[in-house]
């Protein structure tokens, strides 16, 4: 390094490490705090800027200030019966019972929802949710969410390191005791030392070329858990939002928010017919995501979509005050991008990669991984949302548990001795971050990032065949097996380059798992649809988890405990909502 020498780092203690500054990491840091602990945050991006801010339709609780028969327990038999069963019961029910008081609470810390007419906080309709349900701040729910929560933190005694990539989680004596990072600005390294540590890193939507997700999206989270030693589950279930813009190019994949649907918006072929009254006659384009993205899919297959490859979705019938009023992020976003006047003209829309269902296992109870003082909570964390997510869930899913997380790490604190990392292996990872810099003859890490992001766009995404996802599997590892000769030029500081050396270990790591769990499951269910198995099979109504052997991965099945009887009761009242 020409800036420092490799022992030039500094040391932090703290109680609680969160790494992740989006939704979740900041309701955890509110509450870990709020419960004495002393809290350290680190973010990818700056603090305000995190993907939760592109979450637009709403956020799902059962208030019922729309539909007055709405209650947890249909909120709970939504997502039970929408993730397909294969989601852990219990977080279902938790989030379900919890996610009116987490409303109110926000509300309570400043956040401005839209009313109804006598004041009570307004909500809208959304795919595959029985009731309207979906509360919301015009079409930028995620934006409030971020701006509320980080005025919290910035009110407490948190401290946030920003643009502070972390590269490994560190052990000792089988528990999670700190982290080793480096600040994008002053390339300078940090060891921190933790009771415990908080994964709230988000999906890996950036493994795909086509995504809704921020930049940040990488599977960092993933990849640093499954490092050290923590089980990862549902890997090979990625939700594709069914509507993402499709012109011009460089905007393809930003989200186009369901709540266009949720306010009446209808999907067209390019011969003008209204085509889910075919796939789905019942739901139309409130059915779930997973069954309205295949029937945008197969409409585009078959020769009816658009000109830029979509199909189109209309809302002018609406009004130009209604749209203004409602979906105003949408109507500047097409305005600003695409020329397009959506209170007079159609959006042309195609899936797009939007949402990690898998993740890291958790318990249910505390969120704590399989290891022991490592805690995950939102897109991170799996279980909750099963083989498909309902639209809304993740927002509350990041309050509801961002909470718990936070609270369960506080506690944990209390008993657990702080242990020291040595610093021969701080230094050992410095060498190896440093490592990837100024290599002679080195491999362009974004060459490598770029044919993986084709590889799985072409042969792992919403259709696939066993044949298609072993061809993606070989070439995925053989790009495996090119990841030591890649490196940059520069240094530490400001080097996006070296960034996206980490970035490629995260997306190999996400990659693989959903590669070869998908081969596996030999069905198709939610999300995860097998045109070669296109059936839902009993025998694989079970969870795939993976871990580390040694150098081996390693997976087995498990399955969620089963429904007590009352909940069955409960769930019964929705079913055959599913595909």
């Amino acid at each position: 390094m020409s800036e420092q020498s490799i022992s030039d780092f500094t040391r932090i203690e703290t109680d609680v490490l969160i790494i992740g500054a989006g939704g979740a990491g900041l309701r955890a840091a509110i509450e870990a705090s709020d419960n004495g602990a002393k809290v350290v945050v680190l973010s990818k991006s700056l603090l305000g800027k995190a993907h939760t801010v592109m979450a637009e339709g709403g956020v799902a609780a059962s208030l019922g200030n729309v539909d007055s028969k709405d209650n947890w327990g249909i909120h709970f038999a939504d997502t039970v019966v929408e993730g397909v069963h294969l989601g852990d019961w219990r977080l279902a029910e938790i989030n379900a019972k919890e996610a009116p008081d987490r409303i109110y609470e926000l509300e309570k810390y400043g956040a401005m929802f839209d009313r109804t007419p006598d004041g009570r906080i307004l909500q809208r309709a959304f795919g595959a949710h029985t009731y309207r349900r979906l509360c919301h701040v015009g079409d930028k729910t995620g934006l409030e969410m971020i701006r509320t929560l980080e005025d919290q933190v910035l009110h407490r005694d948190i401290k946030v390191h920003d643009e502070t990539v972390v590269t490994k989680i560190f052990k000792k004596d089988g528990r999670a005791v700190g982290a080793l990072a480096f600040e994008m600005r002053t390339g300078k390294f940090m060891a921190i030392k933790s009771k415990a540590v908080i994964l709230a890193t988000g999906g890996g939507g950036r493994l795909f070329k086509v995504t809704s997700n921020s930049w940040e999206s990488t599977g960092d989270g993933f990849a640093l858990a499954f490092d050290a030693g923590a089980t990862l589950m549902d890997m090979e279930m990625v939700q594709f939002h069914p509507t993402g813009m499709v012109y011009p190019p460089g905007v393809r994949g930003m989200l186009v928010t369901e709540g266009v649907r949720g306010e009446g918006g209808i999907l067209l072929n390019s011969k003008g017919e209204r085509f889910m009254k075919t796939y789905s006659p019942n739901k139309m384009e409130l059915d779930a995501r997973d069954v309205v993205a295949r029937s945008i899919y197969n409409e585009i297959q078959e020769g009816r979509g658009t000109e830029h490859g979509g199909v189109y979705l209309q809302i002018h019938h609406k009004g130009a005050k209604f749209i203004l009023d409602k979906l105003p992020g949408m109507h500047s976003q097409f305005l600003e991008f695409a020329g397009v006047d959506i209170t007079k003209e159609n959006m042309e829309v195609a899936p797009t990669t939007h949402y990690y269902m898998g993740g890291i296992k958790i318990d249910p109870e505390d969120n704590q991984t399989t290891l022991p003082g490592l805690f995950a909570c939102g897109e991170a964390a799996t279980g909750l949302h099963g083989a498909n997510r309902l639209g809304g869930n993740s927002l509350i899913d990041l309050l509801v548990f961002g909470r718990r997380t936070g609270q369960s790490a506080a506690k944990y604190t209390k008993d657990a001795q702080p242990a020291d990392v040595s610093e021969n292996d701080i230094i050992e990872e410095i060498s190896r971050v440093t490592g990837f810099l100024n290599k002679p003859s080195a491999v362009n890490p974004y060459e490598l990032i770029n044919e993986l992001r084709d590889t799985m766009s072409k042969y792992a995404g919403i259709r696939r065949t066993e044949e298609n996802l072993t061809t993606a599997l070989d070439i995925l590892l053989k790009i495996k097996g090119r990841y030591s000769e890649i490196g940059v030029a520069g240094n530490v500081r400001f080097n996006p380059g070296l960034i996206a050396c980490f970035e490629l270990h995260s997306l190999l790591t996400t990659g693989e798992l959903l590669l070869r769990g998908a081969i596996q499951r030999k069905e198709s269910r939610g999300a995860h649809f097998r045109s070669d198995y296109p059936k839902m099979s009993e025998e694989f109504k079970r969870n795939i988890t993976w871990h580390m052997e040694g150098n081996e991965v390693k997976s087995s099945f498990s399955t969620m405990p089963e429904l007590p009887p009352e909940m069955v009761k409960i769930v019964g009242q929705v079913e055959g909502h599913t595909q």
